[in-house]
């Protein structure tokens, strides 16, 4: 059995061929990385005080056939370490170095096709996405960070814009976005999208396939290794004098597992940009989550309320905050975000102010950094 490590370098290998290949036909070579790091106050921590450094170095490369098809690649890894403490009283520390990126792609003008370690994303929604379904990006996050998932992606175009997806998966075992259940990774997953042109804007179906596996859940009486699973979503956009959207999923798990049987996840968004001053974005989103067994309940169903607004202080600086409302649990989150922009550095002030303990959908992630009250100082290099 292959693992992830061996298929790193396998990739690995492949794309040390093609940098070969690039530079002896002196095509493209594109070195760069992104070096980060952050020093943050969170109350709602067991350890308030946290730093880190993160370095993501890359390497491009791009090679122009003769009948003017391309291939490229790409290939990065993250590498970081972070220690929390409470003064006086207890430290922890950690680091990991992980593959971030490899891929292969091979495209002409109106198709493409893309293996390895890559990340895929789709949809219409901008903060709490349904179709979440391979990624974890939390908006806040102003590097919009998350791991890739291996496979194989191809894409085509036709003339009319209207576009086709299809994805085939393997070797990924953790939960991404709306996930409960991690998946099995022995078991490839399946799937594909649809998207066409409307007048004014856009519409998708979207469809995956894939086997979770609840022997890695806690406090599981009787795990499955297969537990098949059918995601189904839609999405459409229109750019009218205000843009809207509407994006939803629904994914049903076969067994007898309870209330994990079925899962919907709905969104309605809109945004516009008001002339004041250098232009006042702001944008609003919906969202209705629901987990059931046979048939959903409103009464047992999750509403949240997203507002973010972004404002341009001037040619480098930028604030911007993002307010959720979660009803059911009658919770508020509050975030703000001042960054100013340099040739290749960027710094980054952040605050919030949250309850301690934390209950917004998929944010697993960040929940512990986020939690309370807080503040957090980064500087970013890119080069």
């Amino acid at each position: 059995m292959i693992n992830k490590r061996t298929q790193y370098l396998l990739v690995v290998a492949s794309l040390t061929a093609s940098l070969q290949l690039s530079v002896e036909a002196q095509d493209g070579f594109r070195p760069g990385g992104q070096l980060s790091t952050w020093l943050n106050f969170s109350s709602g921590s067991d350890l308030p005080l946290w730093g880190g450094v993160r370095y993501i170095p890359q390497v491009n490369l791009s090679r122009t056939l003769e009948n003017g098809h391309t291939l490229d690649a790409e290939l990065s890894c993250n590498l970081y370490g972070t220690a929390g403490t409470r003064p006086f009283d207890t430290i922890s520390a950690s680091g990991k170095l992980k593959p971030y990126r490899a891929w292969a792609r091979y495209s002409t003008d109106r198709f493409e096709v893309r293996a390895g370690l890559q990340k895929l994303n789709f949809g219409s929604a901008a903060m709490l996405r349904p179709l979440m379904w391979f990624d974890q990006i939390d908006p806040r996050d102003p590097l919009q960070l998350t791991d890739g998932v291996w496979g194989i992606l191809a894409r085509y175009y036709f003339l009319n814009n209207a576009n086709v997806w299809l994805w085939g998966l393997y070797g990924n075992g953790s939960t991404r976005g709306w996930d409960i259940i991690p998946s099995n990774r022995n078991i490839p997953e399946f799937g594909g999208r649809l998207q066409v042109p409307l007048p004014g804007g856009e519409a998708a179906m979207s469809y995956h396939h894939r086997a979770a596996d609840s022997r890695k859940l806690p406090g599981v009486a009787d795990p499955i290794e297969k537990i098949p699973e059918n995601k189904l979503g839609f999405d459409a956009k229109w750019d009218l004098k205000a843009g809207l959207w509407v994006e939803g999923s629904w994914t049903h798990r076969h067994g007898d597992i309870g209330i994990l049987r079925n899962q919907a996840v709905l969104n309605t968004g809109i945004d516009y940009t008001f002339s004041i001053g250098s232009g006042l974005y702001v944008a609003c989103e919906q969202l209705l989550l629901s987990v059931f067994d046979v048939r959903p309940a409103v009464r047992d169903a999750s509403f949240f309320t997203v507002v973010t607004a972004r404002y341009p202080l001037g040619l480098f600086d930028n604030l911007s905050t993002i307010l959720y409302c979660d009803w059911k649990n009658e919770n508020i989150y509050s975030f703000v975000n001042w960054h100013r922009q340099y040739d290749n550095v960027t710094l980054y002030l952040m605050a919030w102010l949250n309850p301690e303990s934390f209950s917004l959908p998929a944010q697993q992630g960040n929940q512990n950094i986020f939690a309370g009250k807080g503040i957090q100082l980064m500087f970013v290099y890119n080069h």
